[in-house]
This record gives C-alpha cells, structure tokens and sequence, in this order.
C-alpha cells in the first residue's frame, strides 16, 4: 500500500531546518544520520495519528501506518539513544506538546494559532536534540537554536495566514507586521548580526503579507525562506556565539 505523507511545506521545513541548524552548530557526528531518520518518522507518525483524530474514513489505515513509523523510529533512535541517554528528557516534553496537537486535531481546530506555536515548539525540539547528540550535553547554544527557530517559524505562521485565512483581516495584517518589526528592533539592539537571518521574513511580511497568492508561490517563499534563514543562522553563529541566559 501507498505510505501517506504530508504536502504541507511548511511543515517539511519546520522539522528539517531546526535539526540541521543543531548539527551545523555543534557539528556533525554519525549519531546524527539515524536521529535524523527517526525524527522524520517520528514526524510521519504523528501527522498520521492526528489525521486518525480527525477523520473516520481511513482511521484504521493512519493508525497503522502512524504505528509502523513510530516503530521504525524507535529503532533508528535505539543509536543515539544508547550513546547520549540524556536524550531521553525530549521525551515527556515531546509528549506534551503533541498531546495539545492531538486536542486541537480532535476539536478540528488545528489551523489554531495556539496550536501552531505549539507545533513550532515541539520542532523547535529537534534542534535541541541535534545540539546535544553533536557535543554531548544541552548548553546555551541549544537554547538559542530552539528560541531562534521558534522566532522565525512565529513569522512564519504570521505570514501564511496573512495571504489565506487572515487576508482581509486588518487587525491579523498589524499583528504580523508588529511581530516582524519588534523582533528586528530586539535583536538589533542585542546583536546586530542576529538580524540577518530574519531579514528575508521581515521584507516578506510586508511586500506580499494581505496579497492573494497561490499556494505554490507561498511554497516556493517559504523554502526560500527557509534556506536563507538556515544558512544566515548558521553564517551568523560562525562569527558569534550568541547567549540568551
């Protein structure tokens, strides 16, 4: 049978970027070449799982199919798992946050900008993970690639309902530019280069957020975005370690 997967591009990025972005940061290791295979089916099971919640027709069929990821990340995780146990805190947090996903998929409330933070936070997840499996232990350097893929996807979320849902909401479009201009005006004034991954998400808000676009061309900005943001991130860490404690 054909493998379900997900054809949100958004949702691709946001679970890639921050897990390569820890790896960048730390440096790569073999650990991280099966991690990386169990988060994305991990990844896998748990969109399943929540299309399982919301819909009747097929339940069965995401049930399995969620259950047969998750296996297969629990086996690619074993690795990792035993070289750097103290993975096992992403865990009960990872749990949490996907069980307030889990709600909202049930309550069909799942475009919820309460719910997508929370997604962004259980993402933001990997990168943590990705960090400690490169040097061995969560330091400020993971804590500031989860707080600043958290920013960025925030922007994100802002943008992508400003061109569909929000569009003719007047309120939503100050809300998003307000978002852009106070993060741009915060981190100049912490660290001028914490600008520039952002740079691309602050001109997009504002020459294409409240403009009808098609959905491919919304796809096509958000890996645009996406990549500049990963590869700044990356460029930016290399000239400064920056500290958020």
């Amino acid at each position: 049978m054909k493998p379900i997967l997900p054809r949100e591009h958004g949702g691709w990025a946001m679970v890639s970027v921050p897990f390569f972005l820890g790896m960048a940061v730390e440096g790569p290791t073999w650990l991280h070449l099966p991690l990386f295979i169990s988060w994305m089916l991990f990844y896998l099971a748990a969109y399943l799982f929540r299309l399982a919640l919301m819909r009747r027709k097929g339940r069965r069929n995401y049930v399995r199919w969620s259950l047969s990821y998750c296996g297969l990340g629990i086996v690619f995780l074993l690795p990792p798992l035993i070289v750097r146990p103290s993975l096992l805190w992403a865990g009960p947090v990872l749990a949490g946050l996907l069980a307030v996903n889990g709600w909202y998929a049930y309550r069909r409330d799942e475009r919820s900008f309460i719910n997508d933070i929370v997604a962004i936070l259980a993402f933001s997840v990997g990168g943590a993970a990705s960090c400690l499996v490169g040097k061995g232990q969560l330091d400020d350097a993971a804590l500031w690639v989860a707080v600043s893929c958290v920013l960025y996807f925030t922007g994100s979320v802002f943008f992508v309902k400003s061109v569909f849902r929000e569009r003719k909401n007047a309120n939503w479009q100050k809300a998003s530019k307000g978002y852009h201009i106070l993060l741009v005006v915060i981190l100049a004034f912490r660290e001028p280069l914490f600008v520039l991954p952002y740079a691309f998400s602050a001109v997009r808000t504002f020459v294409w957020g409240g403009k009808p676009l098609s959905p491919i061309k919304v796809g096509i900005i958000e890996i645009i975005g996406s990549v500049l943001f990963l590869i700044l991130s990356i460029l930016v860490f290399s000239v400064t370690r920056p500290s958020l404690i």
